[in-house]
């Protein structure tokens, strides 16, 4: 096969590999398809930006469902995994009065993603990014696939660093930083490394914004990251490069009301992604991530259930 028509679109943008959990989030009243992988991916689906998801599900009702959304989003099934044994993965989210609650069930399909069908399935693109979280490397099969695929490719890695509690650890956390060339964070996740790498405790007074960027310079050259993205909630985000490079995106206007915050994140690096992907300036991508992460907190769950939404989005933005 050609290279040319593997791994671009019609934009010239480079193909992204999403690596890890496709599951259902289980409220009390529905069922919402999600996993923070299975949200970039179908963001950028949606936004016709190249990409493939490397996945496994249950031969099972909810299998079935996230299959369904591979086909609503047009998405290529080369790398949606079958499991005959394990279940399709599943979040009970219970809603208390401080907030989700979130159980993740153990061992379920995507646990087990197997090496060589993913290999095969990203041997078919080529990546111009890819993306993996840490979720899914709380099982060693998967953890052993990941580690393959990235020996694979020589594509740009996009870390999002998911804490879950009781999901993943310091080393997994830490082996997915030295893989990584940028990673994402969130606050909490942000004060949790600098717990482990700077000893600085939940009652220590908080740092000075002098000696945060100091801290976060010192994360870039303790695990060789090009840039750490630190995500704010409303107030938006920072972007600690290497070289002292600080992109500080604090002016994005906040969502007129919010529904609920989540996949909020996921979609900021969807965007993050795509603007990458398509050569937007850094800055401009930067604030475009902010925007759309505002407006999926203005809707119901990660994913808009009407397609039409991404289209003020893509005249906005072409």
């Amino acid at each position: 096969m050609s290279g040319a028509h593997r791994c671009l679109d019609n934009t010239g943008t480079a193909a992204t590999l999403v690596f890890g959990e496709a599951l259902v989030d289980d409220f009390a009243t529905e069922q919402l398809v999600g996993g923070a992988p299975f949200n970039v991916a179908r963001h950028l689906a949606a936004f016709m930006a190249p990409q493939l998801m490397i996945t496994r599900v249950g031969s099972d009702r909810n299998g079935a469902t996230i299959a369904a959304e591979f086909e609503r989003f047009a998405m290529a099934r080369s790398g949606l995994q079958r499991d005959t044994i394990e279940e399709t993965g599943r979040v009970i989210v219970e809603r208390g009065p401080q907030g989700h609650r979130f159980v993740i069930v153990p061992n379920q399909a995507y646990d087990y993603i197997a090496r060589e069908e993913a290999l095969a399935a990203a041997a078919t693109i080529e990546a111009g990014a890819f993306y993996f979280g840490t979720l899914a490397q709380r099982g060693e099969r998967a953890r052993g696939t990941l580690k393959a695929l990235l020996s694979s490719t020589k594509a740009m890695r996009f870390l999002d660093v998911n804490m879950r509690d009781g999901q993943v650890d310091e080393r997994i956390v830490s082996d997915s930083l030295h893989a990584a060339d940028i990673a994402k964070v969130n606050e909490d996740e942000l004060q949790a490394l600098f717990g482990w790498y700077f000893q600085l405790g939940p009652n220590d007074p908080p740092m000075a914004a002098g000696e945060t960027r100091s801290a976060c310079g010192a994360l870039l050259q303790m695990f060789g990251l090009e840039a750490l993205i630190v995500t704010l909630g409303h107030r938006g985000s920072v972007y600690f490069g290497a070289g002292g490079v600080t992109i500080d995106t604090r002016d994005t206007p906040p969502p007129a009301f919010v529904i609920d915050t989540v996949g909020a994140g996921d979609a900021f690096s969807a965007i993050f992604l795509l603007g990458r992907a398509r050569g937007w300036p850094l800055a401009l991508t930067l604030a475009r991530a902010n925007e759309f992460a505002g407006a999926i907190c203005a809707i119901p769950g990660a994913v808009p259930r009407d397609l039409g939404f991404y289209d003020k989005w893509m005249t906005r933005w072409r």
